[in-house]
């Protein structure tokens, strides 16, 4: 399979097409997110040319966000009826003062909306730019190594398989494949607003940058991989060291524990909350925690409160706690 993938094709149907034959058994079912902008009118177009008869579904999230959100849907809806793909067009509502942003409580509802549908894969559209984009706004929220790896190529989400088969693709390349083909696509108003910390990086940031480096989107794409595999490797560590600390009723026994250094335990515990769905806590709590952990007397019991539960000390076991 290594070999496969790294093959390299004449043009992009045939490395999408590699991309899915690589990663898509012949029984499993794709659902492709299509927003109605240029990216997912590609992928879907894409998709709907390879041997995927019956397996093929799309999905269209509705927002609510926009003036034109019911304009976009019944694009979709079009389109879709013309490649002879069937569509879900999900509702859904964005949680406007939860405090994350806009624009995390729209990604928020749109991931909720995509664990619904009953699909093996889930194809979403994200590019190269895309990748880009990503690897600089987590390395100025100051992520570790996981942050500056990005987006993975394929990933789990629930039940699911995430696959973004254009990950590698210049914008220009998917454009011009759009043009070739006569595909039409929807204009978010949304995108150009530069109040929005992902198109101030489009926008405003990365045309300095390339200008000075221009070849910068691919070297910080690159960089992403490059990280990513240095995150394989250190999952690959956790997992080893979990494996010989975890007990019978799932706790994690504190005598092992007490044997790594704090760095090698702090990998193992962000590697179990995010086997778990929890959220990984910052930096600063993270130590504090594995501090006490390493130091805590017989009679303490440390605990870190994370919002899907809490990680404590007990009987001379490490628990995780959730909804506790």
């Amino acid at each position: 399979m290594a070999a496969s993938r790294n093959r390299l094709s004449p043009d992009l149907l045939s490395r999408v097409g590699d991309f899915v034959a690589d990663r898509v058994p012949a029984h499993e079912t794709v659902c492709v997110a299509l927003s109605g902008g240029c990216d997912s009118v590609v992928l879907t177009h894409l998709l709907s040319r390879l041997n995927l008869a019956g397996r093929l579904v799309a999905i269209h999230v509705h927002h609510g966000l926009s003036p034109n959100a019911d304009a976009w849907a019944a694009f979709c809806e079009g389109y879709c009826r013309k490649l002879g793909v069937p569509l879900h067009v999900s509702h859904v509502v964005v949680a406007r003062d939860d405090g994350c942003g806009l624009e995390a409580a729209a990604r928020q509802a749109r991931y909720a909306a995509f664990a619904e549908i009953h699909a093996d894969c889930l194809a979403l559209a994200q590019h190269r730019g895309d990748q880009a984009e990503t690897l600089l706004l987590n390395l100025l929220r100051g992520g570790g190594v996981t942050g500056a790896a990005a987006m993975p190529v394929e990933r789990r989400h629930g039940s699911q398989r995430l696959l973004r088969p254009l990950l590698g693709e210049p914008r220009a390349v998917i454009e011009a494949y759009g043009r070739e083909h006569g595909l039409n696509w929807v204009s978010d108003e949304s995108n150009t607003d530069t109040g929005l910390t992902r198109n101030f990086l489009r926008h405003d940031v990365l045309p300095v940058v390339q200008r000075r480096f221009p070849g910068a989107e691919g070297v910080l794409a690159q960089a992403a991989a490059n990280f990513a595999e240095a995150v394989e490797l250190l999952d690959e560590l956790a997992a080893l060291d979990w494996a010989s600390a975890v007990a019978d009723d799932g706790a994690a026994r504190l005598t092992v524990l007490r044997t790594m250094t704090p760095v090698r335990l702090k990998n193992l515990l962000r590697h179990r909350l995010r086997q778990l769905g929890w959220q990984v806590p910052v930096a600063a709590r993270l130590d504090e925690f594995v501090r006490q952990l390493l130091s805590a007397g017989p009679d303490r019991h440390p605990e870190l409160q994370l919002p899907a539960g809490r990680m404590r000390v007990a009987g001379k076991r490490l628990y995780w706690l959730a909804g506790a």
